[in-house]
């Protein structure tokens, strides 16, 4: 008790609190029945029903889930190929490709999504292709989740027994069935650990999102950036709880499952 209650311990709530408080209100906020200001009214479930109900926030729900769905698949592929080659594979430029690797990581938000819009004008200019639509958004997304997924599982390739595929090649397994048998198996949960991760990040993304959009591909967190122009609503609140509530239940399984992993290590 006095260890919480020290300076230690008391720095540590007021950093807790001054990071979730405003989240707190924004979830206690979206069950109000009063739809504007802060004033408590009533406890009420219609915002959500009202929310969920309206066809633009149902278009762009859809839109989100398909952009974080498909961009999710695609990084994570390319991811775990990255990071499997990255730790289990020397070439003449491996230090540049690693440094590399976390460029998209370093730069900041909105210098990627005017770099990707330039060159989306510049290439529809050229040769014709890349409208922006979800197209472009997918591609936009999976240029920033590939170097999270590959540090997840060139991290989890680190943790991992080099003895255990030594021993299935002396016992006369081949690359690719040490690969399957023994790699792959070791290795999945570090890669549904890094495509959660990168799910995660598509599903709240707005900066690159918004540059990269075209006519038809609203997603949430755009369609919460418009409407809050408008005024704050209490549908506003109860679409900001669910995505919460998603990027919370992504993070769970995410830290689950590197529990998992290493619990195995």
């Amino acid at each position: 008790m006095k260890r919480f209650f020290g300076p230690v311990g008391l720095t540590a709530l007021v950093l807790y609190l001054f990071l979730y408080l405003p989240l707190l209100v924004i979830v206690a906020l979206s069950f109000n029945s009063s739809k504007y200001g802060t004033s408590w009214q009533a406890l009420t479930l219609d915002w959500y029903r009202t929310a969920l109900s309206d066809e633009q926030i149902r278009s762009a729900l859809k839109n989100t889930t398909l952009l974080a769905l498909t961009s999710t698949a695609i990084s994570t592929f390319l991811g775990a190929l990255l990071g499997y080659g990255l730790s289990r594979h020397s070439f003449r430029a491996k230090k540049i490709v690693s440094a590399l690797m976390l460029l998209p990581v370093a730069v900041p938000d909105i210098v990627m999504a005017v770099s990707l819009l330039l060159f989306y004008s510049l290439m529809r200019q050229w040769i014709g292709l890349f409208q922006l639509g979800l197209t472009t958004m997918i591609l936009a997304h999976v240029t920033f989740q590939i170097p999270f997924v590959a540090a997840v599982v060139r991290a989890r390739l680190a943790g991992m027994d080099l003895n255990l595929e030594e021993a299935a090649s002396d016992l006369g397994a081949t690359r690719w069935q040490r690969l399957r048998h023994v790699t792959l198996p070791l290795l999945r949960p570090g890669i549904i650990a890094g495509a959660l991760l990168a799910f995660t990040l598509s599903l709240d993304d707005f900066v690159v999102s918004f540059f990269t959009s075209g006519a038809g591909s609203t997603t949430l967190p755009i369609y919460i950036y418009s409407s809050v122009k408008r005024g704050l609503t209490a549908e506003i609140h109860a679409l900001s709880t669910l995505i919460i509530l998603a990027a919370v239940l992504g993070t769970i399984l995410l830290a689950l499952l590197q529990r998992r992993a290493l619990s195995r290590t």
